[in-house]
């Protein structure tokens, strides 16, 4: 899978960043360790998502008294975390942007039809005139994923103001979200290879969720 796209940005794979990898797929690695290194992961998605924002110059004057020719961010941004697992991005989002409004969508699988099911939603009033970072450390099919976008788009926020955060993304995900939502963002910290027969990403690290909450 190319990240080529302007709508799919891979963070680069440094040592650094397929060490952190390693150390999170491991099955042996305590809950502690795996809680730490994600949250380092989750720093650099969201700095990346912060790189993506719109800027216009500004000039300052410094403390030596020198004028500064700099940028300031255009626009506001507000997180929005698909519940359970992608509140554990928030913190990560919280650590770069202070007081930032964070929403959440509860999105769950129809026993009966397999399909998502959206349960419930909290976002802020003014959405539509904020960028909106969505946080879910994986990227799977992409139903839950589509889904999301498409409530935000029904509260008024227009498809190129989003920007989808995972840690991990199969290649069958991003091609539902990218024929969907071409304008979305997706930044994500890797691909891997497919997803298997139960719709798992492989070689993956497992239920997130679980890994990161549960002791």
């Amino acid at each position: 899978m190319s990240s080529e796209s302007s709508s799919l940005i891979v963070l680069p794979q440094t040592n650094q960043l397929l060490g952190l990898y390693t150390i999170i797929r491991d099955r042996t690695t305590p809950r502690s360790d795996f809680v730490f290194y994600a949250d380092r992961i989750i720093r650099l998605l969201v700095e990346e998502g912060l790189n993506q924002l719109p800027v216009s110059p500004h000039t300052i004057s410094t403390p030596t008294g020198i004028s500064y020719s700099g940028v300031r961010f255009n626009g506001h941004i507000c997180g929005v975390s698909i519940v359970r697992a992608g509140e554990s991005m928030e913190q990560g989002l919280r650590d770069c942007c202070r007081s930032v409004r964070i929403g959440k969508i509860l999105i769950q699988r129809d026993e009966a039809t397999a399909l998502p099911k959206l349960f419930y939603e909290k976002l802020p009033d003014d959405i539509s005139r904020r960028y909106v970072f969505l946080l879910d450390p994986m990227l799977a099919t992409g139903g839950s994923a589509c889904m999301a976008i498409k409530v935000l788009i029904d509260r008024g926020v227009p498809q190129e103001r989003i920007l989808f955060l995972n840690l991990l993304a199969a290649p069958e995900g991003i091609k539902v979200m990218q024929e969907k939502y071409p304008k979305v963002k997706i930044i994500t910290g890797g691909i891997d290879a497919n997803l298997d027969e139960n719709k798992f990403i492989t070689p993956g690290l497992g239920d997130f969720g679980d890994r990161y909450y549960c002791i």
